[in-house]
């Protein structure tokens, strides 16, 4: 099983994210948190311990200061010295083409999603971890 991180600064998209997961065991463990950059600060500390990392985070994008834009730069900095391949999942209301496009040129971010999440989606994302490719998911 794997490890879950869902980084999204409204208290109402967590509580819609955990009745979603409630009763489902899709990952070992599951952190919500509204700050990208602490989830930043833990991945640079543990970046050689692959047991301690993440292997999926949900990253809403539309966040006030430090936001998932700035998140996944400084992801990027980081992909080299990661002992684990942390795939990222964008989760936004954001409908802009631009958006997806400016996402899908990271390449640890495996999918665009819209908000909310199918029980569906979240099950083929937790079955097919570690997962090297780009995901289509609908």
């Amino acid at each position: 099983m794997s490890k879950l991180v869902v980084i999204d600064d409204d208290p109402v998209d967590h509580f819609v994210m955990k009745h979603l997961l409630h009763g489902r065991n899709y990952f070992e463990t599951t952190t919500f948190t509204t700050y990208s950059s602490l989830v930043t600060e833990y991945i640079a500390e543990h970046h050689d311990e692959p047991d301690k990392l993440p292997d999926v985070i949900f990253l809403d994008l539309n966040m006030p200061g430090y936001d998932g834009w700035q998140f996944l730069e400084d992801m990027m900095e980081m992909q080299r010295d990661l002992s684990k391949n942390i795939g990222v999942y964008v989760l936004t209301s954001s409908v802009r083409v631009q958006d997806m496009e400016k996402a899908n040129r990271y390449p640890f971010v495996r999918s665009f999603l819209s908000k909310p999440l199918q029980p569906q989606i979240i099950e083929q994302i937790a079955n097919r971890q570690p997962a090297y490719a780009k995901m289509n998911l609908q």
